[in-house]
């Protein structure tokens, strides 16, 4: 088996973990993990969190056991909301790492040996990795030329200061990660991820980034639009505003109201400037609705739901 450049110095247990609902792709996802490269005397175990009311994944799992050469662990969560899934595979892990990917994602052969890397270079808690975005040609022009849907790390001051879980490798024993758990509250709406390692590294922990740990994911046709990615922004502008609230003492709320609505005009007015350009107009018209998610959060206005049944109707 392949081993990574730097070297593992002992016997390592990765658990692999995937939340699911109700997703076909879910077999995509198993299948590439079976074909990961592992290093020499790491042990891995995949765990499925299935968070639908009854165990609708249990049959996909079984059925394809036999093609995979780790050890799956099953975990029937239920229902409808993230945190409860993402918080089973935390209950559930036992080894040193716990990775996360989403059952509509594929990785790629290297994937664990590149955030195990950066895990072992760095020392950091919790090591990101970046999902490329795939469309088909019945996606707009501009939003296949400016990949609006791929994710990676945003850097303040030089540093990640909070993370995702649709491509992570988490230290599992360093303080800042033991006995931390997802938060219930924003299991139907998101941004439980975004809460998670903002506090994490509020607590002293480090986020590091792995750019070639790959992971791909194929945008379907219902969120190949401009609507959704403005109800992502927005909620994702909540989630930001929610935690900004929580950290402002006196009038840092309004203070923050003021400079957020201030960039979310900013980024309007700059999108109708660039009306010619389909690219450049999007990302300033999202950032715009982003800014003003923030100013929804700063005023306490509750997320918009994107788990569960509000997940269900939008597929």
């Amino acid at each position: 088996m392949t081993k990574p450049t730097t070297e593992m110095t002992r016997d390592v247990r990765v658990d692999i973990a995937v939340c699911t609902f109700r997703r076909a792709e879910l077999a995509e996802t198993l299948r590439s993990l079976a074909a990961i490269a592992v290093p020499d005397g790491t042990a891995i175990r995949i765990i499925v969190a299935d968070n639908d009311v009854q165990p609708s994944a249990a049959p996909l799992v079984d059925a394809l056991r036999p093609g995979v050469p780790f050890e799956i662990d099953y975990v029937h969560c239920p229902a409808g909301n993230i945190s409860i899934a993402r918080n089973a595979c935390l209950d559930n892990a036992t080894g040193h790492y716990l990775a996360f990917v989403d059952d509509d994602e594929t990785v790629s052969r290297d994937w664990l040996l590149r955030l195990l890397e950066t895990a072992v270079a760095t020392g950091a808690e919790a090591v990101l990795g970046p999902v490329r975005a795939g469309y088909d040609l019945s996606a707009p022009s501009w939003m296949r030329r400016g990949d609006f849907h791929s994710t990676r790390p945003v850097w303040v001051g030089g540093e990640i200061v909070t993370g995702y879980t649709c491509n992570v490798l988490l230290d599992r024993n360093h303080p800042a990660l033991v006995g931390r758990r997802f938060n219930l509250a924003l299991g139907r709406t998101g941004g439980e991820d975004t809460e998670f390692f903002t506090h994490m590294h509020k607590a002293g922990g480090r986020l590091a980034y792995a750019s070639d740990a790959l992971v791909y994911e194929i945008v379907p046709e219902n969120r190949a639009s401009f609507q959704w990615l403005a109800k992502r922004r927005f909620r994702s502008g909540q989630t930001h505003g929610r935690l900004l609230a929580q950290a402002a003492a006196g009038g840092g709320r309004a203070v923050g109201i003021v400079r957020a609505a201030a960039k979310s005009g900013y980024c309007a007015i700059a999108s109708l400037l660039f009306v010619v350009s389909p690219v450049v107009r999007s990302r300033y018209a999202l950032r715009a609705i982003m800014h003003a998610g923030v100013v929804s959060g700063l005023l306490g206005v509750r997320e918009l739901e994107q788990y569960g049944a509000s997940e269900v109707a939008a597929r």
